[in-house]
């Protein structure tokens, strides 16, 4: 049973991967992503929705994001969530699509972009820690021999190096995505 502690938590530990993932899908670089407007808020029918609920969303080229409602009536309320959110973007409504220009990133925005970055990444250093940290209470608190929880926790901890290196390689992958020019 001690050992299903461990084993039993890998599920956490890649729920925050997974979450930062995520997080980090919504950081923009140089080339245009969905990633980038998907969660914008939209005040429409009287609640707030985001944006991929409501609305199909194409990348017809790397610096353009194509927003195209499925209700027409609620195109002013997706350009005006869009300009509300504060991301940099100028939607230009051309009738019933939504347009959005990626500009080009200046070296102080890559900058900023990577500062971002590495406080998002401590985020997810910080999830697998606290995961960590409650397995370990967990397997301290277990009625075993102390060579069991000397070897759970041995690979508790190896299990969290593992996933704070995927931490670090997601990183220096998103790194070069934000620094290429």
């Amino acid at each position: 049973m001690p050992d299903d502690i461990v084993s039993g938590k890998s599920s956490d530990f890649n729920r925050a991967i997974e979450h930062l993932r995520t997080e980090l899908a919504s950081l923009r670089t140089g080339r245009a992503s969905s990633a980038m407007v998907e969660n914008v808020s939209v005040e429409a029918y009287g609640s707030r929705t985001t944006l991929v609920g409501l609305a199909s969303i194409t990348i017809p080229d790397a610096h353009t994001v194509q927003i195209e409602p499925w209700d027409k009536s609620i195109v002013k309320d997706v350009e005006r969530a869009i300009i509300e959110a504060n991301l940099g973007f100028n939607p230009v409504v051309a009738g019933t699509v939504i347009r959005i220009v990626i500009p080009p990133m200046t070296e102080e925005s890559r900058l900023k972009m990577k500062k971002l970055l590495g406080e998002r990444l401590e985020h997810g250093r910080i999830a697998i820690r606290q995961i960590r940290e409650d397995v370990r209470s967990q397997v301290k608190a277990q009625d075993i021999p102390e060579d069991d929880k000397y070897r759970l926790l041995e690979d508790l901890d190896r299990v969290a190096a593992q996933f704070n290196d995927r931490i670090k390689e997601i990183g220096e992958e998103k790194e070069k995505e934000i620094m290429t020019i």
